[in-house]
């Protein structure tokens, strides 16, 4: 049984990644690393907040050089997804202040022929990327959680070429102040002249805690068409919240596999991935089909996106941390909760909230056209199977229908 990531340990161990070529990267030796932002302290929990990507580190090749991991075109195809659509406004809610944003977002657009930033005002049908400070002011920075927002405005940009993005800084990595973000990027979806429709993606996360209903009703509204995504968490087997909330869709992590020559083989679970029964919210339900496994609690995650650092994908950050800039690799479910965001925006159904978005996504469980059945691998205690589990939820993507 492999065991999940410690929340303190720096991980360094030899794995497979890729180049950034079609069909998709081939196999080279390497590192992970756990950055100190992804690291979770007792005080921490139910209090702030932590990160859920991972570091690649590939053995050859100039770091920062060149994009060596998964790209936007290597794993379209994988997700039986076209290469352009989206629209209305994905909000990425992250802490702390991303000065190089702008100048990343468009070096990562160009090299992989994304739609340019042609508008900053973010409220027309043009895919633009804009900023906004949460309380108004410019938070300090934190060159990890640069890193996280990197990740973040990138793939969902990746997934859904034509949304606009906008990254709402948080004030700090407390949870008041995260879900003070959220309320904000809620607001600026419901303000878009456009549609007023879009998804909110937050792929940071604290372990579970007593009182972490309360925070829920960030996630309920009825008077705007908002989908909230969140990381399931890097701890393997272990939910994180608030990606739990019966009113979030919690992305779970998967590992692409390829052979040599870069063609893609087969998904399986992510050992990584984060998932199992809530300690403390009930069932919601849009699983009552999946009563036998989950029991009276919320399960998580619901469906997955590629998430191991063996299978990473390219990232272009020019802030400086840790001795690493430029064209990165990172893994973790931070990949994944922008990711199916994009996808959920690309599908183009801007559903009402975020229960009939899960309510749709499990009525097509079993679906083979929606979603692919992740049936191998294993996260903490839990192992992927036929149908749903904890560990990859109903599977991965499978083009726009069904989400």
């Amino acid at each position: 049984m492999k065991k999940p990531f410690s929340a303190v340990a720096v991980l360094l161990f030899a794995v497979a990644v890729t180049r950034a070529q079609a069909p998709g990267p081939s196999p080279q030796p390497g590192q992970v690393v756990v950055p100190d932002s992804n690291r979770e302290r007792p005080e921490q929990i139910g209090h702030g907040a932590h990160t859920n990507h991972l570091i690649f580190k590939p053995s050859k090749g100039k770091p920062g050089g060149s994009p060596q991991g998964e790209t936007p075109q290597s794993l379209r195809p994988v997700y039986n997804l076209s290469v352009t659509g989206g629209n209305g406004i994905i909000a990425i809610v992250d802490p702390y202040h991303y000065a190089t944003a702008q100048n990343d977002f468009d070096t990562f657009s160009r090299q992989f022929g994304l739609p340019a930033s042609t508008d900053t005002v973010c409220n027309g049908s043009q895919p633009c990327f804009r900023m906004v400070y949460a309380t108004g002011s410019k938070p300090h920075k934190n060159c990890g959680w640069n890193q996280e927002a990197a990740l973040d405005i990138e793939w969902a940009h990746a997934m859904a070429p034509r949304a606009q993005i906008v990254l709402v800084e948080a004030a700090s990595n407390r949870l008041t102040d995260l879900f003070q973000a959220v309320d904000v990027a809620t607001r600026i979806i419901q303000s878009d002249s456009n549609m007023g429709a879009g998804e909110v993606s937050m792929s940071w996360s604290s372990s579970e805690f007593s009182t972490e209903a309360q925070f829920d009703s960030h996630f309920m509204n009825t008077r705007v068409r908002v989908v909230y995504v969140g990381a399931s968490g890097d701890r393997g087997g272990v939910n994180g919240y608030p990606s739990v909330s019966p009113d979030v869709v919690s992305a779970g992590g998967t590992t692409v596999n390829r052979d040599s020559a870069g063609n893609f083989l087969s998904e399986t679970a992510w050992s990584g991935s984060g998932g199992g029964p809530s300690s403390y919210e009930s069932r919601p339900s849009y699983q009552n089909a999946i009563v036998a496994i989950v029991g009276s609690q919320r399960g998580a995650p619901d469906f997955s996106f590629d998430s191991d650092p063996a299978s990473g994908v390219s990232v272009y950050d020019s802030t400086r941390c840790s001795g690493g800039s430029g064209w990165l690799v990172f893994g973790g479910t931070s990949v994944a909760a922008p990711s199916l965001a994009g996808i959920v925006n690309l599908s183009s159904h801007f559903y009402g909230n975020s229960g009939i978005e899960l309510s749709t996504i499990y009525s097509n469980l079993g679906n083979s056209s929606d979603f692919r059945d992740i049936t191998s691998g294993d996260a903490g205690s839990f192992s992927a199977g036929p149908g749903w589990d904890f560990v990859t939820g109903v599977g991965s993507n499978q083009g726009t229908s069904g989400k």
